[in-house]
């Protein structure tokens, strides 16, 4: 295959990777203004999200799946602490550690926030047609995919 052969493959992927862009974007921003107002930032709600998935974690674990400096995730989760968000356990096989968990207030504020985009997204949903969401179901893995690389 030539050059001049792939260009039109090329120039289509580029405008699938621009209006997809665009769309996960618009998607992720609509599904922002359904949270409650919580008065925690992005990042302490990521960082939430990030325990509740993974249960109990140390500090340096946070910080590497949340891609930030450990000193950074420390100032994280001292204000969580401090709203009572996260709770800190010695480490059962490193006394030099400790694990951070969710208290139950924030298992219910991730629950109600989780909640309300779900229920927005699903009345979305529930508009299209049923080929449409055929056709989201199964692009859903292939963006979860894209995601994790």
């Amino acid at each position: 295959m030539s050059y001049a052969n792939d260009m039109p493959t090329m120039t289509r992927t580029a405008e699938l990777a621009s209006e997809l862009r665009v769309a996960v974007m618009r998607l992720a921003r609509r599904l922002r203004t359904e949270r409650p107002d919580t008065g925690l930032s992005l990042t302490q709600i990521a960082t939430l999200g990030t325990i509740d998935r993974h249960r109990s974690l140390t500090p340096r674990e946070i910080a590497e799946h949340e891609r930030v400096r450990p000193p950074s995730m420390t100032r994280i989760l001292a204000s969580l602490e401090e709203l009572g968000l996260i709770e800190r356990v010695p480490h059962p096989h490193d006394g030099r550690q400790h694990l951070v968990s969710l208290t139950r207030e924030a298992k219910d504020l991730l629950r109600e926030d989780k909640r309300r985009r779900e229920v927005w997204l699903a009345q979305r949903l529930a508009e299209l047609t049923v080929e449409e969401r055929e056709l989201l179901a199964a692009a859903a893995p292939i963006i979860d995919r894209i995601t994790r690389t």
